[in-house]
């Protein structure tokens, strides 16, 4: 499928900034987020995320498909290592973050915490703190990165890695209260992990670990997990992603540590290889239409930290695709969206911490615009 691609345009436009922050001095990224940090609201809205060295960034449109936007607001958290993003089917977007505070001569005090926001450009809720399962260990220091998905009810499930390389699950019930930590009972869980609601509601969670991919998939929603079979492969940390691509049935992303490049795969089938050479972190999938046609777009910052692109039908990799430089350099993993019109929409965060969004253009296959400075 053709792709084409814009060069940046450096132009500012209007935005409304932080509280306490003067034009000349707008708060700017520090690191990315996991998850898809480009999300479009109940109202129509996109809002794209990032974090700052005090806390959260958000940038949103003011008004449904753009072109402008307001911020960066700053929402501050203190001493936030990472940070997640996962939204329901209501719209709500759950933060999810690992916070690291410093205590004397000893250890840090990590544990994980959430917060809320309930509609488009309003602000979050208090962060509320989901603890550690290994607080009174020495494990508790390694605790990784959480990464959360939310039911068709909207309970969030969150999952993350041991210092000891076991996986932990936890997550809220109907009656609003967290449930206790569940042991997934995992070895040897590496970095990054992928996980994806099916179209029945149910939790698919994929771990990169030795010399495997660890696999759990939910009998039912809001229910128990059942391990399935290892996939035989290997993964370069905190490269995997995973998208809906048929009625309960996921493709799975990740970099080859061999090769470099990006390949895909469903349980079942082959490792099919993709091409593209991907710096660290996830490659950014989305499933859309493009003249008529289910398609599957992808995403990555390759090793100069140049965007690249490409698509394909959905479930077709195997006709093979072509990686074309979206015309903007990233520091971090860029993100995917639609936008209210239906059009694809490319974000990435410059060396300047800013956002840059492009857009596509109406044109045969994907052919995106140059990409504005937020």
């Amino acid at each position: 499928m053709r792709v084409k691609s814009g060069r940046a345009e450096r132009g500012s436009g209007p935005g409304r900034v932080a509280q306490g922050h003067g034009r000349e001095a707008r708060p700017s990224a520090v690191a990315g987020v996991t998850g898809q940090w480009l999300v479009r609201g109940k109202d129509g809205r996109l809002a794209a995320y990032a974090r700052h060295s005090g806390g959260v960034l958000r940038w949103t449109e003011t008004r449904p498909g753009g072109p402008e936007w307001s911020g960066p607001e700053l929402f501050e958290i203190p001493h936030l290592t990472h940070l997640s993003v996962a939204q329901g089917a209501d719209g709500y977007v759950h933060f999810l973050g690992r916070r690291s505070v410093p205590k004397g001569d000893g250890p840090p005090v990590v544990d994980v915490v959430h917060a809320i926001q309930y509609q488009s450009g309003r602000g979050l809720t208090s962060w509320y703190s989901l603890g550690n399962p290994r607080k009174n260990s020495d494990q508790a220091s390694g605790l990784g990165a959480p990464v959360g998905v939310v039911g068709p009810t909207g309970l969030v499930h969150f999952f993350v890695r041991t210092g000891a390389g076991g996986v932990m699950l936890r997550r809220d019930d109907t009656a609003g209260k967290w449930e206790s930590w569940h042991n997934m009972n995992a070895r040897g869980a590496g970095e990054g992990m992928a996980v994806t609601l099916g179209p029945s509601g149910t939790v698919d969670l994929l771990v990169a670990g030795p010399g495997v991919a660890m696999r759990w998939r939910q009998t039912a929603p809001n229910g128990g997990f059942s391990r399935e079979q290892d996939i035989p492969v290997q993964v370069a940390p905190s490269s995997v992603a995973a998208l809906v691509t048929a009625p309960d049935r996921v493709t799975y992303y990740w970099t080859d540590p061999a090769t470099g490049g990006v390949v895909a795969h469903r349980v079942g089938g082959w490792v099919i290889p993709l091409g593209g050479t991907p710096a660290e972190g996830p490659i950014s999938v989305l499933r859309t239409v493009l003249d008529g046609y289910d398609c599957t777009v992808l995403a990555h910052r390759d090793l100069d930290g140049h965007v690249m692109l490409a698509a394909c039908g959905t479930e077709a990799e195997e006709g093979g695709l072509w990686w074309s430089p979206a015309g903007e350099r990233t520091v971090m993993p860029p993100a995917l969206a639609t936008d209210h019109a239906g059009r694809v929409v490319l974000g990435s965060i410059g060396a300047d911490g800013a956002l840059y969004i492009a857009r596509q253009n109406p044109e045969q296959g994907l052919a995106m615009g140059a990409a504005r400075r937020v």
